[in-house]
């Protein structure tokens, strides 16, 4: 059975930091691209950050709204994902969501297969 269980939400203050963790089991890891997607209140669903395979690079994606307060990072040995998150505004308030992409890239436009349950994330002004 697949399971990504995440670790994390809490309500915190805007300026402050969060880190959320997400571990996989019962699927591949290694051979995935990993992301974190949320959904705030009122709004669509999107992807926040993603990263790549280790073997193609590791690159990561971040919407324009986190860059340089925000930072994925994985380990395969751990089957872990890591999620940063710093400078927290109350417009990063939203259900964040850890996922495996489906191929080895990620992004916002790739399909994701596997989900976390989500953690609630508010962060107050």
């Amino acid at each position: 059975q697949v399971q990504l269980v995440e670790s994390g939400g809490v309500l915190v203050q805007a300026g402050g930091s969060l880190r959320h963790s997400c571990g996989a089991s019962g699927c591949t890891f290694n051979w995935h691209a990993l992301g974190w997607l949320r959904q705030g209140p009122g709004k669509e669903r999107e992807c926040v950050t993603s990263i790549n395979r280790n073997g193609n690079g590791g690159r990561a994606y971040y919407t324009d709204s986190v860059k340089g307060r925000f930072t994925i990072s994985r380990d395969d040995a751990k089957k872990t994902v890591y999620l940063q998150m710093n400078s927290l505004k109350p417009d990063d308030t939203a259900i964040y969501y850890c996922a495996r992409a489906r191929g080895e890239v990620g992004g916002s436009a790739v399909p994701y297969d596997y989900w976390g349950q989500g953690t609630q994330v508010t962060v107050s002004s």
